[in-house]
């Protein structure tokens, strides 16, 4: 890999244990590597914040298909999105500085893409509450920060971080549509394929985005780890 250049792994319709088992492995093995990843989830599926109770997201004892994040915040229903990661050194421009500044600027780069699909999304700031927030679901999308993104005056982006062993992983849930799981959400209503065009023409500007596959050892972490994050002892484990 070129000195600088940011990795661009392209992973659809993934089995949801095997997602999250991938984003830990470009956390644990990514070294010095800045890596951007887009993927999607099948069969759709509900993750756990890392620091959530089951008992506390009542649509997880429904749910067919049931995983936990590394990262924290609430619970999302994986389907009719494009999820984002970023795996990269704590010492990166991104994320170097107190926390809060990284998710604004890692959410002006997405609010940037979502403008040029025609969707004209902001940061939240101090106005609240949203059409979206609920309380007692446990659900990301119907609880809201400063620093999230809405429009329609709801919320429609929701990420959280991991770091740790001095990096960082960033994951992000870009909604396309609404599920019965999430109501009344903001959606970009349009298809992956363009919404993935427009974050790496984004991305595309400000960093060097290269075409690449997980690495022997990233992809045995992740063969190997797929299960654990499905499994009743993660998912259960508070």
């Amino acid at each position: 890999m070129t000195a600088g250049a940011w990795r661009l792994l392209r992973h659809f319709d993934g089995e949801p244990g095997l997602q999250m088992a991938r984003d830990e492995a470009l956390l644990e093995h990514g070294g010095s590597s800045a890596v951007l990843r887009l993927y999607t989830w099948r069969p759709d599926a509900l993750s756990l914040g890392y620091f959530q109770r089951f008992r506390d997201v009542p649509a997880a004892a429904g749910a067919t298909s049931v995983v936990r994040r590394w990262t924290g915040g609430g619970a999302i229903h994986h389907a009719d999105e494009l999820t984002f990661a970023i795996a990269a050194p704590l010492e990166h421009a991104l994320y170097a500085g107190p926390v809060v500044d990284s998710y604004r600027r890692v959410h002006a780069l997405v609010i940037e893409a979502l403008a040029l699909v025609g969707v004209t999304a902001r940061l939240r700031g101090d106005v609240a509450p949203l059409a979206s927030d609920r309380a007692g679901s446990g659900m990301c999308f119907h609880a809201s920060t400063p620093e999230d993104i809405v429009w329609d005056a709801a919320k429609g982006v929701g990420s959280a971080q991991r770091r740790r062993g001095g990096r960082v992983l960033h994951h992000g849930s870009i909604k396309l549509d609404t599920t019965a799981l999430e109501g009344p959400i903001a959606t970009a209503k349009v298809d992956v394929a363009r919404l993935e065009t427009a974050l790496l023409t984004v991305f595309g500007r400000r960093f060097r985005l290269v075409a690449d596959e997980l690495t022997p050892r990233e992809r045995r972490h992740a063969a190997d780890r797929a299960a654990f994050f499905r499994s009743d002892a993660f998912v259960h484990r508070r």
